[in-house]
């Protein structure tokens, strides 16, 4: 957590140029970007600023699409390009009105013309472009947590007008729902890698089936066995979010392979509801992948939402100290790309002065510091180590120089003095503590530091560290042996008592 903002795992995004032009060759994006060049003073439009019908057949060929397929996506990228501001649709001011259609409708008292956000294709930053897609999936979003179509043409009243309140939806309960998902969708191709084959054309996190997502939101944690009730719910938004993938996709945001027909057949059939058992039947249901415009678009939307979703580079002009502080949650992969990202920017000795005076510390970020500047320093290389032997009679930083000159292989390190020893012993687990919790490696650590070195508690309890009787209570909760886990609980009393 960032204060009180709730934080996901960094992701890695291609640079904005290549986001852009992903942006500008998503087919629903183009198709309006068309359109709103096709479009010009005499077309024509309803009230609403949307294409009448007879305006259709022209503006599928415009697409080049057929008439059957072309109408339905000439209406839609119409709506985006309107939306979105590529197409300005305003009313006549001549004052006389236009011509009604063949239902006595009024469809030229409106002028259309390009739009100020047309010209941002061409000349605009990539940054201009991305804002023009994210406000385009804004347009789609709204239309995938809309009512379903065979609901709204039962609810039109003889009137004409749409009664939502028999519709039984709720349009926030939607769009939460959605955002969640996609949320989720999110954190499950960052967890680990941060998105690292996903964004960077590498082979990344695999598709994810469209049960796993459905229950991520529906099935409670702490349930063992679903329910027929649950299962029956985890159905229901299956085919829910079927059809919002399905409009999602062609906006760049996601790639989709969407639910085999046969099976909304079967369960239109009355088949009983279940989950999926292996990889292939798994496959049926639906398989999602954000694409990498797809985690800038959700990473964007949760930035304005209020959530922490830091990238990978978002640290590269921050000074050493912000660098260590801030990979201290990152995953491994995560942490390493970033620090090369902070690296590329400066000189290999500048950079290992810089993370050294930012290991120092006491206060309790401190420990974790000094572990992810021994590994920045191992990225260096051999250019760190005239700033590295500089350190050596440090307290705080003499145990990791030395440390980190024997991995490199380096003559002449002398031996550590005892106090230093234990010093770091302390300082390590303290560190892997605030990284990991207590992890069996770390059990495997402590029950090596303990039989390596007799009598390792009354030296310890007397280390003049601040997270000393913190280590030494977790070592005693992390030795299996009974009678070492209660020295280390003694030496933690005395090293409380003293402090």
């Amino acid at each position: 957590m960032t204060g009180d903002r709730p934080t996901v795992p960094p992701v890695r995004l291609p640079s904005d140029a290549e986001l852009a032009r992903e942006a500008l060759s998503a087919p629903l994006l183009a198709r309006a970007v068309r359109l709103a060049r096709w479009a010009g003073p005499g077309t024509r439009v309803g009230a609403g600023g949307e294409l009448v019908d007879e305006q259709l057949p022209e503006a599928a060929e415009a697409l080049g699409l057929s008439e059957a397929e072309g109408e339905a996506y000439a209406s839609e990228a119409w709506r985006v390009a309107v939306d979105t501001g590529l197409v300005a649709v305003e009313d006549g001011d001549d004052g006389e009105g236009g011509a009604p259609d063949e239902d006595g409708d009024d469809t030229t008292a409106a002028r259309v013309t390009a739009g100020d956000q047309l010209g941002l294709v061409t000349s605009g930053s990539p940054q201009d472009v991305l804002s023009l897609w994210l406000d385009a999936l804004d347009v789609v979003f709204a239309d995938a947590t809309a009512p379903v179509l065979d609901d709204l043409a039962a609810a039109i009243g003889e009137d004409g007008e749409i009664d939502f309140e028999s519709l039984d939806w709720d349009p926030e309960s939607e769009a939460e729902f959605l955002e969640g998902v996609l949320g989720n969708l999110y954190l499950l191709t960052v967890a680990d890698g941060g998105g690292l084959g996903a964004a960077g054309g590498a082979s990344g996190p695999g598709p994810v089936p469209l049960p796993v997502l459905a229950a991520s939101m529906i099935v409670p944690d702490d349930m063992g066995e679903p329910t027929d009730d649950i299962l029956e719910q985890v159905s229901e938004a299956m085919m829910r979010l079927d059809d919002q993938f399905r409009l999602l996709e062609p906006v760049g945001l996601v790639s989709y392979v969407p639910v085999d027909e046969a099976l909304m057949e079967e369960d239109a059939g009355g088949a009983e509801a279940s989950l999926p058992v292996d990889d292939e039947d798994v496959a049926r249901y639906g398989m999602v992948r954000l694409t990498p415009l797809g985690l800038y678009g959700i990473r964007s939307r949760m930035l304005e939402a209020g959530v922490d979703a830091p990238a990978v580079g978002d640290l590269a002009d921050k000074d050493a100290h912000a660098l260590l502080d801030g990979v201290a949650r990152f995953p491994e992969l995560s942490a390493r790309a970033e620090t090369e990202q902070w690296l590329a920017r400066r000189a290999p000795a500048d950079a290992a002065e810089e993370l050294l005076a930012a290991a120092r510390g006491t206060d309790p970020g401190a420990p974790l510091r000094r572990l992810h500047c021994q590994q920045a320093l191992s990225l260096v290389g051999a250019e760190a180590e005239p700033a590295v032997r500089g350190v050596l009679a440090d307290a705080e930083l003499g145990g990791l120089a030395r440390v980190w000159l024997a991995e490199l292989g380096a003559r002449d390190v002398p031996p550590p003095p005892e106090p230093m020893i234990f010093w770091l012993a302390i300082d390590t687990i303290a560190a892997q503590l605030d990284a990991e919790g207590e992890p069996e490696e770390l059990q495997e650590l402590v029950e090596g530091l303990v039989g390596r070195h007799s009598g390792f508690f009354d030296a310890a309890w007397q280390v003049e560290h601040p997270a000393t009787a913190e280590v030494l209570e977790a070592m005693g909760r992390l030795h299996r042996d009974r009678a070492v886990s209660k020295d280390a609980r003694k030496a933690a009393f005395k090293a409380r008592s003293r402090a």
